[in-house]
C-alpha cells in the first residue's frame, strides 16, 4: 500500500465503516429471505457503502481542517499538519462521489425495473455530505449524523426488495439514527468547551455534558425499543435475536459507565470498542437467527 494510500485510510478512519455497514448488510439480509440472493447486489452494497463513508468523511476533514487546526485534540490530523494536500484530498472526495453513484448502476443492470437506487443516490449523497457542515448552525447535527447512517440499512433493502414493506427498514433505520446520535452526543463532550468558544453548535455546547449524558442514554434507550418493535415486525426474527438484543442491551449500559461528566478518559473505548461490538454482533445474532429459522 502506498504511504499515500494508508494516510487516507487514516484520514477517513476506514475502520469506523463497521458502524453502519453491518447494519446496511443486516437489513439485507432480512431482505434476502424474501427475495432470491444476487452476489451483484452484495458487491453493489459493499461499495456503495464503502464509496459514500469514504467521500463524506474526506469531506469533513476539508471543510472541518481550519477548527480542527484550533483544537488541541484535532490539530495533529493529516489536513492541519500539511501530512496530505487538499488538493490530494479533493480529488479523492470527488473519486469517492463517483465510486458511488456509477456502483448504484450494478442494481439497475441487475434489475432494471428498480431504478430506485439510482435515481436516489444523488439526494442519498448530497444529505451525508451536507452532515459536515450541520454543527455551524444546528445543535442538532447528532440526529443529521444519525439520519445519514439510517440510510445504510434503509438504501440496502431497497437495493433488493425495492420500495416494498418499508416497516422493518424504518424501524431498522431509526434504531441507527437514535444509535449513532447517542453514541456522537457522547464523543462531542470532549470538545464542549472548545465548540462554546467557537460558536460550534452541539448538545453538550448548549446543554453541558451532565445534561447531554442523559440525552444520550435517553437516545440509547429509544433505539433499544426500536429494536424490540423490530422483533415485532419482522416475520424472521426470534428467539436467537432477543438473546442478542439482551446483550446489546448489557453492552449499552456498559457504554453509558464508562463515562462520565468528571471523566471523559474512556469516551474512545466507548465510542468504538463497545459499538463496534453492538453493530458487529448483531449482524452476526441475526445471521445466526435467519440461518436456523
Amino acid at each position: 500500500m502506498s504511504t499515500v494510500a494508508r494516510k487516507l485510510l487514516e484520514l477517513i478512519r476506514f475502520s469506523h465503516t463497521i458502524f453502519a455497514l453491518p447494519f446496511a448488510l443486516l437489513a439485507a439480509a432480512l431482505a434476502w429471505k424474501d427475495e432470491p440472493f444476487r452476489w451483484q447486489d452484495l458487491v453493489g452494497i459493499l461499495l456503495c457503502m464503502v464509496f459514500a463513508r469514504s467521500a463524506a468523511m474526506a469531506f469533513n476533514r476539508l471543510v472541518d481542517r481550519g477548527i480542527d487546526a484550533a483544537n488541541p485534540r484535532t490539530a495533529a490530523r493529516h489536513l492541519p499538519t500539511g501530512t496530505l494536500s487538499g488538493a490530494v484530498v479533493w480529488s479523492f472526495t470527488l473519486a469517492c462521489c463517483a465510486g458511488f453513484v456509477a456502483s448504484t448502476l450494478l442494481f439497475y443492470a441487475r434489475e432494471p425495473s428498480n431504478p430506485w437506487p439510482l435515481y436516489l443516490c444523488g439526494p442519498v449523497l448530497l444529505f451525508v455530505l451536507a452532515y459536515s457542515l450541520a454543527k455551524r448552525f444546528t445543535s442538532l447535527a447528532h440526529f443529521w449524523l444519525g439520519a445519514a447512517l439510517m440510510l445504510a440499512p434503509v438504501a440496502a433493502w431497497i437495493a433488493v426488495k425495492g420500495l416494498t414493506e418499508m416497516t422493518v427498514p424504518f424501524l431498522l433505520g431509526a434504531a441507527v439514527a437514535f444509535w449513532v446520535a447517542g453514541f456522537d452526543i457522547l464523543y462531542a463532550c470532549q470538545d464542549a468547551t472548545f465548540d462554546k468558544e467557537i460558536g460550534l453548535h452541539s448538545v453538550p455546547a448548549r446543554f453541558g455534558i451532565p445534561a447531554s449524558l442523559r440525552i444520550a442514554a435517553g437516545c440509547h434507550a429509544i433505539m433499544f425499543a426500536l429494536l424490540v418493535g423490530l422483533y415485532f415486525a419482522s416475520p424472521h426474527l426470534g428467539a436467537i435475536f432477543l438473546v442478542g438484543l439482551s446483550a446489546v442491551g448489557v453492552l449499552l449500559v456498559y457504554e453509558h459507565r464508562l463515562v462520565r461528566a468528571d471523566d471523559l478518559s474512556r469516551v474512545n473505548r466507548a465510542f468504538f470498542h463497545v459499538n463496534g461490538v453492538i453493530s458487529l454482533g448483531l449482524l452476526a445474532v441475526v445471521l445466526v437467527q435467519l440461518a436456523v429459522k
